[in-house]
């Protein structure tokens, strides 16, 4: 059985629970509160952080609710505590973002990824607490990191993976400048109850487009497909039980209160009535690493570990996706040791078809 890591690769924090913005498809259950994460909890984490960091590459998150809500003057004295040698990354909607941000973004070398979902008719559901567009505002955003020359990446949510977008969202980001694209299909999770269960040929025709159109011009780093084609390549050359880490990344998500929910940050700020609020523990009263150090003692991880070996015995897909994500197989069924989601069907069973559709209809014409 795989277990838990005591070390992780990179940590994620809540620097606030608000975000400026109300889009339709987002799981974060306190986005219109302004909870703070204390300075405190930040300099607990800095301690092992900081050790890791040393020891070799270390990443810290900052993911909300909009970080960059948090203001320059809090989110900079929570950045305080950390070692320089770690690499700190943000997850924005860019509308906050002005010549100031940049050059706080810079002085502290932060990795931007922007949150955008194409072309304006696209982010429709992105809107501001008032219900108005929030494409424009976006835009500056973007346009003041080219301005003051600061690389960003992008994330893009699909909720229709119908024919043709593929191509208009790659042409899109292209335009727009970005260095790496992830593409997440819409989830179930959190308090978004949409359902996301689309015909299979739809989705893996997507994903089989979105490979046609970054191979033809591959200036993006496109996450999605290359993982695929990683993945497929060990295969080929018989190395594929190498391409899983040996025990699962805790991913610890450190909640503005100092709690720690492991392995799904889509599961901070929930609470159920059989699994309670989801925390291992309080980095205010237990290092960090001893919370890692007793994950399996959490009920939820160890049942959702039984999960994940149920995946590796029925699912021919394992060695790609590892067993899933644990917020996934709770939003969905309510449980941590179901197997199957349609989190799983849409992007990692379909994506991978699709990439190998994309190439048995792109074979080499033989001499």
């Amino acid at each position: 059985m795989r277990g838990v890591a005591s070390v992780p690769s990179y940590v994620v924090m809540q620097p606030t629970t608000l975000c400026n913005l109300d889009c339709a498809y987002c799981y974060l259950p306190l986005r219109s509160a302004d909870r703070r994460m204390s300075v405190a909890v930040a300099e607990a984490v800095a301690v092992p952080v900081n050790r890791w960091a040393e020891e070799g590459r270390f990443s810290v998150v900052w993911h909300g609710g909009e970080p960059l809500a948090a203001g320059r003057t809090h989110l900079g004295a929570l950045l305080a505590p950390f070692h320089p040698a770690v690499e700190h990354h943000v997850q924005t909607n860019a509308t906050l973002i002005d010549d100031a941000w940049c050059e706080f973004l810079a002085e502290h070398r932060i990795r931007v990824s922007v949150s955008v979902d194409g072309p304006r008719d696209r982010n429709a559901e992105r809107v501001t607490r008032g219900g108005r567009p929030s494409y424009d505002r976006i835009m500056a955003g973007v346009e003041a990191l080219r301005r003051n020359g600061i690389a960003f990446s992008a994330l893009c949510v699909v909720s229709r993976p119908e024919a043709g977008l593929a191509t208009e969202l790659y042409d899109y980001f292209l335009d727009l400048g970005c260095d790496v694209l992830g593409i997440n299909i819409e989830e179930t999770e959190g308090v978004n109850t949409r359902r996301n269960t689309h015909r299979a040929e739809q989705v893996s025709g997507f994903w089989a487009e979105l490979v046609t159109a970054w191979r033809r011009d591959p200036r993006i780093h496109l996450r999605e497909v290359e993982w695929s084609l990683r993945y497929a390549a060990a295969v080929l050359d018989g190395t594929e039980d190498q391409v899983l880490p040996r025990q699962l990344d805790p991913i610890p998500t450190i909640g503005y209160d100092g709690s720690v929910v492991l392995l799904s940050p889509e599961l901070a700020g929930f609470s159920d009535p059989d699994y309670g609020d989801f925390s291992s523990g309080n980095v205010l009263e237990t290092a960090l690493p001893d919370i890692l150090a007793a994950a399996t003692g959490t009920p939820w991880v160890a049942e959702f570990l039984t999960g994940v070996e149920s995946c590796r015995t029925r699912c021919p897909y394992f060695g790609f996706c590892g067993g899933g994500h644990a917020a996934n197989r709770y939003f969905e069924h309510g449980r941590f040791d179901g197997t199957e989601t349609d989190h799983c069907r849409n992007s990692k069973i379909r994506l991978l078809e699709g990439v190998l559709d994309h190439a048995r209809h792109h074979q080499p014409t033989p001499a």
